[in-house]
């Protein structure tokens, strides 16, 4: 190639690394001879030198068929895929089910086969916040970590959304428009995206009745067995503050087999401004929006940032980001 663009073989090197210490006429006289000889650089010999591997792990603390099927972590990963791209950079993406696969991905992860790790949906205890500290693995979280028994005074670095505040917008949404008996319909209370939307809950309602609080699980089912829970204890609530559009859904769907109108006899709030497919005549979903593209287009460009940074700590040390959220009001309040 040196010979084919009549450059020296450290100006051709410099060109396909991306240098920006060579002239526009001589980058051009290179890439050509690259295209013309169709060559492809080695990644495990680039390895070696730059020991990186231009991959990033993305890890996700949830079942299969729930990761391919809810379209929050479809936006996640089309913000984090679209920062990857503009970095050069692979996505590796690994699922923790089970126990057992805390032990495969962390010693895929000591591996060294990825030069930084996206981790999300982390459960109380989680032993993953952990695991990438003490190998020392440039980290970013997707949402708070809850912290563990080794966690006390451990920051990490995190995007998440202001989930008390956008859950406490939408309760005292429902307050103004008058509505007296007004339930909620939690996430997994092992997760800090459940926690933060149940206290912006009481935040507003800090006298609300247990019975009047219901966990599910951020599905369609879970919400709509958790809506009929509500209904058992409580049939005369008037109004339903859901921890997720999804779960908003199946409240809907449990209040029409209930013959409830909505919003007339219950308003129902949800969470995410997912773009979900129309049920029948099912009304528009008055919702908490985040920006979740936004966020894992920005979780990217930190770990990015730490991985590039001489000398930054690994996995800990930086301030968190928390990212607005805004009321979208439409039929369902």
């Amino acid at each position: 190639m040196a010979r084919r663009s009549g450059a020296s073989r450290s100006t051709v090197s410099r060109v396909i690394n991306g240098s920006p210490r060579v002239s526009p006429d001589v980058v051009e006289r290179v890439r050509g001879a690259v295209a013309e000889l169709g060559f492809v650089p080695n990644q495990a010999a680039r390895s070696l030198v730059t020991r990186r591997n231009d991959a990033i792990a993305v890890v996700v603390t949830e079942p299969q068929n729930r990761l391919f099927v809810d379209p929050f972590f479809d936006r996640h990963l089309r913000g984090i895929r679209q920062e990857l791209v503009a970095q050069g950079a692979q996505l590796v993406l690994l699922l923790i089910e089970e126990p057992d696969d805390y032990a495969r991905v962390g010693n895929f992860l000591a591996g060294r086969h990825v030069d930084g790790a996206l981790l999300f949906s982390l459960r109380v205890d989680d032993p993953l916040p952990e695991t990438v500290d003490r190998m020392g693995l440039p980290a970013v979280f997707g949402g708070r970590p809850l912290p563990g028994p080794r966690d006390e005074g451990h920051t990490y670095t995190y995007v998440d959304a202001d989930n008390r505040g956008g859950a406490a917008e939408a309760v005292r949404h429902l307050v103004a428009r008058g509505r007296e008996r007004i339930a909620t319909i939690t996430g997994p209370l092992d997760q800090a995206a459940a926690l933060d939307r149940l206290d912006g809950y009481h935040d507003v309602l800090p006298h609300s009745p247990p019975h009047l609080i219901d966990e599910g699980d951020f599905t369609v089912q879970g919400g709509a067995d958790a809506m009929r829970r509500l209904l058992e204890r409580d049939p005369a609530l008037d109004a339903v503050f859901a921890a997720s559009d999804l779960m908003a859904r199946g409240a809907l769907r449990t209040l029409r087999e209930h013959r409830r109108a909505v919003p007339d006899d219950v308003a129902v709030v949800g969470f995410d401004d997912l773009p979900l497919p129309e049920e029948g005549n099912e009304p528009l979903l008055t919702t908490v929006r985040q920006d979740i593209e936004g966020m894992g287009r920005l979780m990217a460009r930190l770990l990015f940032r730490r991985i590039h940074t001489t000398g930054a700590p690994a996995a800990g040390g930086t301030d968190p980001v928390v990212t607005p959220t805004r009321l979208i009001l439409r039929e369902t309040a």
